[in-house]
């Protein structure tokens, strides 16, 4: 058995609010992971208080199976969990997986065996099922994700996903960023690559999302765009959005004035003037932002690495004529 195979495998289940029947989902993982040439684990990460499901995962430690459960004191949301569930996972192949239906079991081994080509393996629910609007707010969703990354994914809402220990190693995920962990690790160089599955029948999601939801949502993906885009160059977008607002602020004044000389129309009393003033103060202070940043980056540019080396190749010294 090569290395690649033997490497040991670490599934991370995070556990919130929506889940199946921890106890039938574990023996259904474990039944598909079991059939892939790799040692594993289970790591579940209780993202609140669930004494059913403590219960049910305590009955599997008492078996002796490969199980190690964290639970923490609240909910702290998925991206806390998956962190979690990584600091004590000990396998350099991560397979992480939701606590309900998304995908076949036995689809796992495709994600799996993916990562013998790539670093990341996304899995993609193929021939998706919903209505027209739960379809149209997944292309949306997706077509703004590639308008503001230039990276097309089709489904970075299926949490079936098999990464390499290393990718976690530099990536920075907080918040609600674990939906994208592919393209953070795509825009540092990993390769990423989406797998086609078949999506579990149960996978139902009964109601829709409230507006609060969307709005998070979009405010997720204005946060995705200056990461992926604005980094380490905070002025480019600050200065471009302060330039265009003095900008107009000026043009406004410019014609205010010349409007005075030509005795068209006095400065005094014009509401237009206390506008364009605004708006040039605001430019300044957002460029002004903007340089900031760039100082605070420079500050710190030598611990800050947003590139991923896959390999370095050396030339072998030749000794010369002693």
């Amino acid at each position: 058995m090569s290395a690649e195979r033997a490497a040991l495998l670490s599934v991370i289940v995070p556990v919130g609010s929506r889940h199946a029947d921890i106890g039938q989902l574990y023996g259904e993982y474990r039944a598909a992971v079991q059939q892939l040439e790799h040692p594993f684990e289970f790591v579940f990460v209780l993202d609140g208080p669930d004494p059913t499901s403590r219960a049910q995962l305590g009955a599997l430690t008492r078996r002796n199976e490969p199980v190690t459960v964290v639970a923490l004191s609240r909910s702290f949301g998925e991206a806390t969990a998956l962190i979690v569930g990584l600091s004590h996972a000990k396998g350099s192949l991560i397979l992480t997986l939701p606590a309900y239906n998304q995908i076949l079991p036995a689809e796992i081994g495709l994600l799996v065996s993916a990562l013998q080509t790539c670093d990341v393996a996304v899995a993609v629910r193929d021939r998706r099922k919903g209505g027209p609007f739960e379809k149209l707010r997944r292309w949306t969703f997706h077509a703004l994700l590639a308008a503001f990354t230039g990276q097309d994914f089709r489904d970075l809402g299926c949490g079936v996903r098999a990464v390499r220990r290393e990718v976690f190693d530099q990536l920075t995920v907080y918040g609600d960023q674990h939906r994208f962990i592919p393209v953070f690790a795509q825009q540092q160089g990993f390769r990423v690559r989406e797998v086609e599955v078949r999506q579990s029948p149960f996978d139902r999601r009964l109601g829709g999302y409230g507006p609060r939801v969307y709005g998070r949502r979009a405010l997720d993906l204005l946060n995705v765009f200056f990461l992926v885009r604005f980094t380490k160059k905070p002025l480019r977008f600050f200065g471009f959005i302060g330039t265009l607002i003095a900008g107009a602020g000026a043009a406004i004044i410019l014609v205010l004035v010349l409007q005075r000389l030509l005795h068209l129309q006095p400065l005094a009393d014009r509401p237009a003037l206390l506008l364009a003033s605004l708006l040039v103060v605001l430019g300044v202070q957002l460029v002004s932002l903007g340089v900031l940043g760039e100082l605070i980056i420079y500050t710190h540019a030598r611990g800050m690495k947003d590139y991923h080396i896959e390999e370095v190749i050396q030339f072998r010294d030749v000794e010369g004529p002693s």
